[in-house]
């Protein structure tokens, strides 16, 4: 049987389809012509029937040698994808209120290039994907993605996941769960609608709401919830989000807030963990600490008889960086071994050179030996904050 990079290739040949369009709803057609709405529908259809049947993606016959461990000794197996740049909010700490310059659509990743790569990292042992954005709902090809990802599993690939925005989540939801989702983590940083609309310059909170009740639905449990706990913004609203995950199968993750480009990241505004677990565990006691996995980012607690959890993300208080086992890659085909770090390799550049597979994880070698201990090499917050990097939404949450 052919190969689903044969397949999607015989489908271009066919249709000449934008591959970004595999999910319906129109787009650009290689050409520049629009593809109708029926016509981008029935070919997700069948892109997504193609690569169902054509099996795991057939790989260069190249030695895998290269190694996914950094001189530290640290493994990465956790590989995060951002399928776009693009944004339906404009969050405060992510963008500034006029958004961010994108990237030329001719300079992001194909979805070709996109599960070669991923294929590739899946074949030298990486485990988990999360695809990220951006938004990644934004794109319309999504669940394509996800069911060309979901083939992978034959190679190693045990877990995909996604981080969401939730705005669009409610009516993709179905079609991303048949096609292979995982895991779920759902950024919501108030549970006040106003707040909401002043925080994302959206008025969207209902939808995202509707999201919860939707995945928790279809068992997508425990849920997480991204939290970015801000002095001054929503630090009070911790007592609401405990409550939320006391009474519902949820992991509320309360993330300090990290410096990125054009964020407007101050020190004031930084809420250190340690300060929030002890102010929590006197106003609701009982709170005890759970089991999670070495990799984890998360310390996790719960009461007694609580349907979910609460966790605390201290990124910049307590750094994690021993248990570092992730790599992302943007949607511009760039690799990133640290996310604070501004240092970064261009693998879109390589395959479109014609550099074969031993050569592209020789590249991410290459990276992974020139990775710091912690955060970049950088020694603080502050150091972070005036190191160029990107704007979160074109790194990848």
């Amino acid at each position: 049987p052919p190969t689903r990079v044969a397949a999607l290739r015989q489908l271009v040949a066919e249709e000449s389809p934008n591959l970004f369009a595999f999910a319906g709803g129109g787009g650009p057609s290689a050409g520049g012509a629009a593809t109708s709405s029926s016509g981008a529908a029935a070919l997700s259809e069948r892109a997504v029937a193609l690569a169902a049947a054509a099996g795991p993606v057939e790989l260069d016959a190249a030695p895998l040698a290269a190694s996914l461990d950094d001189r530290y000794g640290r493994r990465h197996t956790y590989l995060r994808i951002s399928l776009t740049e693009r944004c339906s909010l404009r969050c405060t700490y992510c963008m500034p209120a006029d958004g961010v310059s994108l990237t030329d659509a001719r300079r992001l990743l194909s979805a070709e290039e996109l599960l070669r790569l991923a294929a590739l990292f899946v074949r030298a042992g990486v485990d988990k994907i999360r695809l990220t954005g951006g938004e990644p709902t934004v794109r319309p090809d999504l669940a394509a993605v996800v069911g060309a990802l979901d083939g992978l599993r034959p190679l190693g690939l045990r877990q995909i996941a996604m981080t969401t925005n939730g705005v669009a989540l409610s009516r993709l939801l179905p079609s991303l769960h048949a096609a292979g989702l995982d895991k779920l983590n759902l950024s919501l940083d108030t549970l006040q609608r106003g707040r909401f609309l002043e925080l994302t310059r959206r008025d969207a909170l209902p939808k995202v709401l509707r999201a919860v009740d939707a995945a928790l639905a279809l068992g997508y449990t425990p849920l997480k919830l991204n939290c970015v706990v801000m002095r001054g913004v929503n630090e009070h609203e911790v007592d609401a989000f405990a409550a939320l995950a006391r009474a519902r199968p949820i992991d509320v993750r309360f993330i300090e807030f990290m410096p990125f480009d054009d964020n407007d990241w101050s020190d004031s505004k930084l809420v250190p963990s340690a300060e929030l677990l002890a102010a929590l565990s006197q106003r609701q006691p009982g709170l005890r600490r759970l089991r999670t996995d070495a990799h984890d980012v998360a310390r996790t607690y719960s009461w007694p008889g609580a349907e979910g959890s609460v966790s605390f993300i201290s990124s910049m208080t307590e750094p994690f960086c021993g248990g570092c086992n992730r790599l992302r890659l943007t949607a511009d085909g760039s690799l990133k071994v640290c996310l604070f770090g501004g240092s970064e390799i261009s693998l879109r550049d390589a395959m479109r050179e014609g550099a074969s597979d031993a050569q592209l994880l020789s590249l991410v070698s290459s990276a992974l030996g020139r990775k710091h201990p912690r955060h970049a090499g950088l020694a603080s917050p502050h150091d972070i904050a005036r190191t160029k990097n990107r704007p979160m939404t074109t790194i990848g949450g």
